[in-house]
């Protein structure tokens, strides 16, 4: 075998490899002769095709099978032999067809960079702590109560928590919706379900109230034809109901799978669960915090370019509806952080490899049964990720980030900094 190496980029490497066609033919051979010991054609016993039938029925099927399979592993003991690290499967190119004595074929492929001496105790870290509180606790009961309240009607003026039904129809220019009659719906103000002018408008405002007003609809609202106008609302209420939150006693506590309603049991539960989510909002900051220095501290790096462009589809594709691909110039905007994103997942793979960081079994077993808890059969989710290699192998990335974070900021210089749990938790609250 005949191996040679192109530099045609920072990154990307033309691997040419050859090998004798003698041993792609006397591998095609070796494979006829076998499958005349197996397979079975009408008008032959078991075993007793003769080779020149296999040869004219799959001769082209197992050149190509034979061809493919050499391919692999020469290119697998090329890539070996040269020291390099594709990081994705190489583009082939071959005719397939024998030269001289001997089978060619062309490996495109970006190889990872050479990395820089990372100076970890250069970084300037802010870890952030918090810690759950009685007071969190007893906001999270007022969150399930009000999860839980029931609506009653009332006969006096509607106000700030009530739920309101209504019709109405708006007027803005020569449009009107509906076309004909009025739409009915129905708001709890002050939830934010409908904008705050239409909330404004239906407050102290009883049953069978018919009533005009202007409102100026809100630049995002669902209808293009009224949002960003001020348009002339005809509105009738229909009822107003008045919430009716449930005691926090032990039938509450029955609920939420606290079967004996005791409520110091209630009140852990509670705990440990928002722990939980504390525990993973500062990790999460705290990734983020360390990819970010990384990255700034190594801005020039040179990275492959497909994985930057896999990572600005990624991004993209998370702006847009499922079934829609992302349009080109979404992919476009986002690769200077998809850039970004991949320098730091570089950099921390590597503080992984220099420093020998293994994987943390335990974590990995903690964080499947808390991914698991959220679920109503947590027993079959963990059964999921252990029969699923591609969840597992998320799941097990995701626990080594969190070990090299850790690892950063053990030997960065790290300033603490001390929030509430409602200040860590806002943003995912928003």
């Amino acid at each position: 075998m005949q191996v040679s190496v192109e530099n045609i980029g920072s990154l990307e490497r033309k691997l040419t490899v050859k090998f004798s066609a003698e041993r792609f033919e006397t591998q095609v051979s070796t494979r006829i002769a076998e499958m005349g010991r197996t397979v079975r054609l009408k008008g032959f016993r078991p075993g007793k095709v003769p080779a020149t039938v296999i040869k004219q029925r799959f001769g082209e099927q197992v050149r190509g099978e034979v061809l493919s399979d050499l391919i692999g592993s020469t290119l697998r003991e090329a890539v070996e032999q040269e020291k390099l690290q594709p990081i994705a499967n190489p583009a082939i190119n071959t005719t397939g067809r024998p030269e001289n004595g001997e089978i060619a074929y062309t490996a495109t492929f970006e190889v990872m960079p050479e990395f820089p001496v990372i100076d970890v105790a250069a970084l300037q870290i802010n870890r952030t702590v918090a810690v759950v509180t009685d007071a969190d606790i007893d906001k999270m009961l007022e969150t399930l109560r009000l999860q839980r309240r029931s609506f009653e009607e009332v006969q006096r003026a509607s106000a700030e928590g009530d739920f309101v039904m209504f019709e109405y129809a708006a007027v803005a220019g020569d449009y009107r919706f509906p076309a004909e009659g009025l739409e009915r719906a129905g708001s709890v103000l002050g939830s934010g379900t409908l904008f705050k002018a239409l909330d404004d408008a239906l407050a102290g405002r009883s049953a069978d109230d018919s009533f005009d007003t202007d409102i100026a609809f809100p630049d995002d609202f669902r209808n293009d034809r009224l949002a960003g106008k001020t348009a002339r609302v005809s509105f009738r209420i229909i009822k107003v109901q008045e919430p009716r939150l449930p005691a926090i006693d032990g039938e509450f506590a029955k609920l939420f799978g606290i079967e004996d309603g005791d409520l110091d049991t209630f009140r852990k539960e509670v705990r440990a669960n928002l722990e939980r989510e504390l525990k993973a909002a500062l990790m999460a900051r705290l990734k983020s915090e360390v990819a970010e220095k990384l990255a700034d501290a190594h801005p020039d790096l040179d990275v492959p370019r497909l994985m930057v462009q896999s990572e600005a589809q990624s991004m993209a594709a998370g702006s847009v509806p499922r079934d829609q691909q992302p349009p080109p110039q979404l992919i476009e905007a986002a690769m200077p952080m998809a850039r970004k994103r991949v320098i730091a997942g570089l950099l921390m793979g590597e503080i992984a490899r220099k420093q020998s960081i293994v994987i943390d079994r335990k974590r990995v077993a903690e964080q499947l049964a808390a991914i698991a808890s959220t679920y109503e059969e947590p027993e079959k989710v963990i059964e999921l990720y252990n029969g699923d290699p591609q969840l597992m192998s998320g799941l097990q990335n995701r626990v080594i980030e969190d070990q090299v974070a850790e690892w950063v900021a053990e030997h960065a210089h790290t300033t603490l900094l001390d929030l509430s749990f409602d200040d860590v938790m806002r943003p995912a609250n928003a």
